[in-house]
């Protein structure tokens, strides 16, 4: 119930950051979104009540499938790969839309 609840949590979270106008906020929100998907496929493993895969104790049809396991380490890489790209990205094009215009009905002097 607790990780249900987690990842509802990032969920949403991630989804109000991507709704921002920032890059910075929106790069964030992919990010939540990300680990939210990470602990769905943690959760797919069922690997906490579980036996260890490589202890002689348990029986070895109840142990953990590692290949969740796999594609989690494989996701948090390409995570932070992504994530400092954008926000070189976001680094890179400095006139975010947070800038504003200069106003346009400026008094001219004469």
């Amino acid at each position: 119930m607790v990780l249900a609840i987690t990842i509802g949590v990032l969920t949403a979270g991630g989804v109000y950051l991507m709704m921002q106008r920032s890059m910075v906020r929106g790069v964030f929100g992919l990010t939540l979104i990300s680990h939210a998907a990470n602990f769905i496929l943690l959760s797919a493993g069922v690997g906490a009540w579980r036996v260890e895969p490589l202890s002689d104790r348990g029986d070895q049809s109840l142990a953990a499938d590692p290949l969740p396991q796999a594609f989690v380490l494989t996701a948090i890489v390409i995570t932070l790969t992504v994530t400092i790209f954008m926000l070189a990205l976001a680094v890179l094009g400095h006139d975010d839309d947070q800038k504003r215009a200069p106003e346009t009905g400026e008094a001219r002097e004469s």
